[in-house]
């Protein structure tokens, strides 16, 4: 599908995608997480971005109509039949009181019918998966360490080890369990919007940092090996 024939929101056109991916180790120590603990990168989501770095908001009929007649998320299940194993895998809910089918359902709304795909989710969520499975976008890769429990990691050191062996500096939001201890909750790479999809240009993320971690030089963050868990539902 062509970027082109996607109906802009209020006039505006996104310009780029977030690719996010969470660190469960880091998630579950502030939220109440269902066992197993995946021990790699989850996928968050593919979020459409505009240029100032505001996330283009959920599609609304009335308020954000930026799509004609997308996929409604009640229909995207029976779609999704194909790559439902892998979506399990690379694309689980970590929360409780939620499924991973209410999960794909929230992304699709609030990220999926206002991208280049709204009547296409198998592609969405297709693409998003094999950004996410590819060698490229390899969170331990690109950030230039392993997982471990015995250092953290100065901030700035990983966005710019990011931006040597990825090409572009990503955002790195974090968490805070307790005072004083930073925790590496996502890595987000941005890639530009161009006219044919999937997106594959990398581009520097505006914004290099977000949520508890607001300092590179100063902050330093830990990227867990053991599950920091605060409440976990076996």
């Amino acid at each position: 599908m062509l970027a082109s024939q996607v109906v802009s929101v209020n006039g505006s056109k996104f310009a780029f995608y977030k690719l996010s991916l969470i660190w469960p180790n880091s998630v579950c120590k502030i939220t109440t997480c269902k066992a197993p603990i995946p021990t790699y990168f989850t996928i968050h989501g593919l979020w459409p971005t505009f240029g100032n770095d505001i996330p283009v908001p959920p599609y609304d009929p009335a308020s954000n109509k930026c799509n004609p007649n997308p996929t409604s998320p009640d229909d995207i299940v029976g779609k999704l039949a194909p790559i439902k194993d892998k979506l399990d895998k690379k694309w689980p809910n970590l929360w409780v009181r939620k499924t991973n089918v209410d999960f794909w359902k929230i992304q699709w709304q609030h990220h999926g019918m206002c991208s280049d795909y709204p009547r296409d989710p198998l592609d969405y969520f297709k693409d998003t998966l094999n950004l996410a499975q590819s060698n490229r976008f390899d969170p331990f890769k690109a950030l230039g360490v392993q997982p471990s429990d015995q250092t953290p990691h100065q901030l700035n050191t990983l966005l710019e080890n990011v931006h040597k062996n990825f090409g572009a500096y990503p955002q790195i939001t974090c968490s805070m369990p307790q005072k004083g201890i930073l925790l590496l909750k996502e890595i987000r790479f941005c890639l530009k919007r161009t006219k044919k999809t999937p997106p594959s240009v990398v581009q520097n993320c505006p914004t290099r940092v977000g949520d508890r971690c607001t300092n590179p030089r100063t902050d330093y963050v830990w990227l867990r090996a053991t599950p920091s868990i605060f409440g976990l539902i076996m």
